[in-house]
């Protein structure tokens, strides 16, 4: 049996689009998705992409994903790399396909010199939050994250006298 990566092209697409949606369904967020594979398609493939995708094969089929974004810590004062999505086949799993992912993210921060890798996991995803400390991930308990979308986000970005 054998594993490939490589960064997704643009006929990869629909692709990548349909891990989304496996992930969603996976993470019990398929309700939540507004994503197009015509929006994945031009975030990933526009003029100027900030937002870059791996693909996994096993023995040339697809076989997961990961998803990805430079980020940049003042502290550190230097850039890291955003896992926003990981995904592996549920009937590929146990094979190395998301240590693989994980080790060719870790790999391009450790060749371009970059401060960090981090991700998310929900906490009720015991299996990934195991698969992750095994690999020597440290969980950031101290910090909480929050978000701004929807109609909260518009509120906010609204302008002055119309919030």
């Amino acid at each position: 049996m054998s594993l490939s990566i490589r960064p997704a092209e643009p006929a990869d697409a629909a692709l990548v689009f349909a891990f989304v949606m496996k992930l969603a369904d996976y993470e019990r967020l398929a309700h939540e998705v507004e994503a197009t594979r015509e929006g994945i398609a031009a975030a990933l493939f526009g003029e100027a992409p900030r937002v870059f995708c791996d693909l996994a094969f096993w023995d040339g089929a697809p076989a997961g994903f990961a998803l990805w974004f430079y980020n940049y810590s003042t502290f550190r004062g230097r850039h890291g790399i955003y896992l926003e999505d990981l995904f592996v086949e549920p009937a590929l799993r146990g094979k190395g396909i998301g240590k693989a992912l994980l080790v060719h993210l870790a790999r391009r921060c450790v060749a371009e010199g970059l401060g960090r890798f981090e991700w998310s996991v929900l906490d009720w995803n015991e299996p990934s939050i195991r698969f992750y400390r095994s690999l020597g991930a440290v969980a950031k308990d101290e910090w909480t994250m929050y978000q701004v979308a929807g109609d909260a986000l518009a509120r906010l970005g609204a302008p002055e006298g119309m919030r």
